[in-house]
């Protein structure tokens, strides 16, 4: 029988946190309201420090409110449980704790027999390792994930949470930046879109402003053409473009119209700054889970030192949309499947069904809770989808077929 409930969002943000609290909230209060439901505060971090709030009657009164907002109303932070070392050093932990052992032992004097874990793979087959552990040890948990993550490339669900969102809104902020494009004559404008191993988000926010774009009338006489405002090139981690070439061919397009744009995923050209900068002697810094830091070897810097020169730029902008994108409220297509996801994940929990609920894309897209050792990230964007190189085409990136 289920007694207490307890949530968690970790991990980066991305536009469904939020609305996946309150929802969740809502369909307990509306299937089991005598379940207490309780919030780890700051993602597993809360859990390691007994950081927790309970979901009270108002907090379940106005849950709906919720989905207004981005964020998260209880809390991220990047803690990796087997990394005890990095723990130690932000007091999270004492020296010679094992942290999964303190976090499972946590959720036992707390009495929780369900934990909604909300984000990536590591946060969710973290999740697992807590419940492995505590059934060992003689309390039964059942932990219910939900599928977080803007790059969209966790395997093996069809789409997760907050990536359309993310897309969408991506594709907005491209809509102001790319406007700079007559602020300079030769104008190269990289527009960096989050995504360290996946190229679905920069490819999806390439197709959601293009299609922006179809939507618009124009006055090429007096200088407002589609040709400027278009996208150039899209660059994603699953390519590796040929830069003289590519070079040749955008220094081409520079001559004729006076700027190009390019949109680029953060993880396009990694291997290769990383290799330069170690070649030099740099440190490669990396976050508690190994990740390389992005933020401090700019890959849309590179690219843009690398065309820039080659294509004859007088004038070079970098713009990253990565925290315009992640902390966006739900829209309509994001909300619909939050809801569709949180109350199937509210009816595995309660039947005692554990795993990641998601579109499983090896079972003919049927919305299941999906085991957790079938559970990984890094799952690459399909750069073979008609729609993509359809759009690659019609932008001059991929000869005509």
């Amino acid at each position: 029988m289920v007694r207490r409930v307890a949530l968690l969002t970790a991990g980066g943000f991305a536009p469904c946190l939020s609305s996946a609290v309150g929802g969740l909230i809502e369909r307990y209060t509306e299937v089991a309201p005598d379940v207490e439901i309780i919030a780890y505060q700051h993602g597993y971090h809360g859990l390691l420090t007994g950081n927790s709030v309970v979901v009270d009657d108002e907090a379940r009164r106005r849950a709906s409110i919720l989905h207004r907002f981005g964020g998260s109303p209880i809390g991220n932070s990047r803690v990796k449980l087997t990394n005890a070392a990095n723990l130690v050093e932000r007091g999270l932990v004492r020296e010679g704790e094992d942290p999964l052992q303190v976090a499972a032992e946590r959720l036992r004097a707390d009495g929780v027999d369900v934990l909604h874990t909300i984000g990536g793979d590591d946060t969710n087959t973290t999740a697992a390792d807590l419940a492995e552990y505590l059934e060992a040890n003689g309390h039964h948990l059942t932990v219910v994930g939900l599928p977080k993550t803007i790059d969209n490339d966790i395997i093996p669900i069809r789409q997760s949470l907050g990536a359309a969102t993310a897309a969408e809104e991506a594709a907005e902020f491209a809509q102001n930046i790319i406007g700079e494009h007559r602020s300079n004559p030769r104008m190269l404008i990289v527009h960096e879109v989050m995504g360290r191993n996946c190229g679905w988000l920069t490819a999806a926010a390439s197709r959601d402003y293009r299609a922006w774009l179809g939507t618009q009338e124009w006055v090429p006489s007096i200088g407002l053409s589609r040709e400027r405002w278009d996208i150039h090139a899209v660059l994603v981690p699953e390519m590796s473009p040929d830069l003289e070439s590519e070079a040749t061919r955008l220094r081409a397009i520079m001559d004729e119209i006076g700027n190009v744009n390019i949109f680029l995923s953060e993880g396009a050209g990694v291997p290769e700054i990383i290799a330069e900068m170690e070649e030099a002697g740099e440190e490669v810094q990396r976050d508690p889970f190994g990740h390389v830091k992005l933020d401090t070897i700019n890959p849309g810097a590179w690219f843009a030192r690398q065309f820039a020169e080659r294509i004859g730029a007088e004038k070079v902008m970098v713009q990253k949309s990565g925290y315009f994108s992640r902390s966006s409220r739900a829209n309509a297509a994001d909300l619909e499947l939050i809801r569709t996801m949180t109350d199937h994940a509210v009816e595995c929990a309660l039947r005692g069904e554990a795993g990641v609920v998601g579109h499983d894309e090896e079972n003919g897209d049927v919305l299941t809770a999906i085991p957790f050792p079938r559970i990984k990230g890094g799952k690459a964007f399909d750069v073979s989808q008609p729609w993509f190189r359809e759009m690659l085409t019609d932008i001059g990136q991929l000869p005509a077929e």
